[in-house]
């Protein structure tokens, strides 16, 4: 019989400015009666009105708040975070996302493969796209294989922030989150960080199965991108395409930790 509960992993969740958010992702994973370990909530200074109310769904959904007096950044949150957490393994989910319905059988999945394959740093469950370059292994999931004469830029997001189970080792590993960039440099800086160190992961294929992300009016994304890295334009997204893996190319070649 699948069991619910997951005592060898920790959920931590990043917020800022998000509490109505950040209650309906918990009251998804009570929904399934999905237990963890622990949950840590990583608060990246949010106004006093929205930690009022964390404080207020804390009373119905038990998790420890990590918070700090200003804001100072996504990757100060994940850091912060990831270092109060004691657990072997973490489930990192920001607040804008949502698990969907049998979720559970699949994050086992994940965790007999982690615990099964000492090799592997973390499984992924959530893209904007499919990994260009892919490994079967078992239950959906495929290793991904990055090697850098592949073609193409997408090649490079082995990592990603999006939904993901890790070893709690993981700062160790890879270093911790740059601290006083924006959020996308940051989380490019650790998926370089990532293929630097030898970092190995799984991608499960149908990857908008498990996780739902949610903006609502009343609580919109936080991360603002420019209008040219949006465009749909045939010929920005060729130009853009080639930059990027130009770019990526030199970030990883030169890379210094």
């Amino acid at each position: 019989m699948q069991s619910n509960k997951f005592d060898q992993i920790t959920l931590l969740i990043t917020h800022y400015n998000r509490s109505k958010s950040l209650e309906r992702l918990l009251e998804a994973f009570s929904k399934q009666k999905i237990v963890f370990g622990d949950v840590v909530v990583s608060d990246d200074g949010s106004a006093d009105e929205q930690i009022a109310y964390l404080h207020h769904i804390q009373k119905v959904h038990n998790f420890r708040i990590i918070g700090t007096k200003k804001n100072a950044g996504l990757g100060n949150n994940i850091n912060k975070g990831q270092k109060a957490i004691h657990t072997p393994y973490t489930l990192y989910v920001q607040e804008d996302f949502n698990p969907l319905s049998g979720y559970s059988k699949h994050l086992q999945d994940a965790l007999d493969i982690m615990n099964e394959k000492p090799e592997i740093d973390l499984v992924r469950f959530y893209a904007y796209f499919k990994y260009p370059y892919l490994k079967p292994y078992r239950n959906g999931f495929s290793e991904m294989i990055f090697k850098i004469w592949y073609p193409g830029y997408r090649k490079f997001h082995v990592y990603s922030d999006h939904p993901h189970l890790r070893r709690s080792s993981f700062l160790q590993k890879f270093g911790n989150y740059k601290e006083g960039v924006k959020g996308d440099k940051t989380e490019f800086l650790m998926a370089i960080s990532f293929l630097k160190n030898k970092g190995k992961a799984m991608f499960y294929e149908d990857f908008r199965c498990l996780f739902e992300q949610k903006n609502s009016s009343d609580e919109p994304s936080t991360m603002k991108r420019s209008d040219l890295r949006q465009s749909s334009n045939v010929l920005i997204s060729f130009i853009r395409s080639v930059y990027r893996n130009v770019k990526h190319t030199a970030d990883y070649l030169f890379y210094k930790t």
